[in-house]
């Protein structure tokens, strides 16, 4: 099945925020195809969301029992040049699960590129949100798709708070594997549509254009961690009792000065200061004499370090 637009996240979804649908001079489009190459190209699927659209898709009723299942509606958004050609699918209500499915023959695309394309637009900003599809095997009961539903490849812009990127994720013997390193989020706040193109090669290679753009271009291997690591630690090799961490370490030979003068000695008495002449003992009390500053007062001292021989 092809998973377009599936919002996982509750919190703070916009009215209208995304359409698969058209960007300027586009026609709306949701296709996957394989090919040796483009001009030999086999499409497996497409969708332009015209008349009849919600025949050929099913609506998610993940959320239907906790009341947080949104809705979807045709629509254009703000910015379009025919109503008519240019309508895609578009969240009609804010704070909610968004999830729509459609089913597709299986097919292989063993020696073949694989290319998923498709279109969305974020109308307005995204507190918490994703945008992207998700392509997987078929499900018995399509009404059931949501979040724990398997998948081969997830793909999309996705942001929560200051995280934002574009996903791209594999399902790898059961683990769904993120790429090491974030792909750049386009959706800003613009609200015009973008167009997401995935190229999955033979040679287990990935490119990624947005707006035609190639954001990304590289290894499956090296970007994704799917295979194990050629090294890993020895799970039998212990840490020596008399194994020392320390690189530095307190001089043996080192003293502390015996004129040293202490943190109790910082102040002292003023032995020049004297009682004043008019001081009145039975009326001001006692006469202390005032503390100033010791200027024998080095500071704390501390024990010299020098490199640890056992280290």
């Amino acid at each position: 099945a092809i998973l377009p637009a599936y919002f996982p996240c509750p919190s703070l979804l916009p009215d209208g925020q995304v359409v698969p649908g058209p960007a300027d001079r586009m026609r709306r489009s949701l296709v996957v195809l394989g090919s040796a190459t483009v001009a030999s190209a086999k499409v497996y699927f497409s969708e332009t969301f015209g008349d009849g659209w919600e025949s050929r898709w099913t609506l998610s009723k993940w959320k239907d029992s906790e009341g947080t299942a949104g809705k979807w509606e045709a629509a254009t958004g703000k910015w379009f040049k025919d109503e008519a050609e240019d309508k895609g699918i578009q969240t009609a209500q804010d704070s909610r699960f968004f999830g729509i499915s459609a089913g597709f023959d299986s097919f292989s695309n063993k020696g073949k590129d694989l290319i998923v394309q498709y279109q969305a637009k974020y109308e307005k900003d995204v507190e918490c949100g994703g945008g992207y599809l998700k392509i997987g095997p078929k499900m018995s009961d399509a009404t059931t798709f949501g979040d724990p539903t398997p998948y081969n490849i997830m793909f999309g812009p996705d942001k929560c708070g200051y995280t934002k990127r574009t996903h791209l994720i594999f399902n790898y013997k059961g683990a769904n594997v993120l790429k090491k390193q974030d792909l750049p989020y386009k959706q800003e706040n613009e609200g015009t549509s973008h167009l997401y193109r995935l190229v999955l090669k033979p040679d287990n290679t990935v490119r990624v254009e947005i707006d035609e753009e190639k954001v990304y271009e590289g290894s499956i291997k090296e970007d994704w961690e799917v295979l194990k690591p050629k090294e890993i630690s020895d799970p039998d090799d212990k840490k020596p009792d008399d194994w020392v961490d320390d690189s530095m370490m307190d001089d043996p030979e080192d003293k502390k000065p015996a004129d040293w003068v202490d943190e109790d000695q910082k102040r002292i008495v003023d032995e020049t200061a004297k009682k004043p002449d008019d001081w009145d003992d039975e009326e001001d009390g006692e006469w202390e004499a005032p503390m100033k500053d010791n200027p024998a007062y080095k500071g704390e001292w501390y024990v010299k370090r020098i490199s640890n021989p056992a280290y």
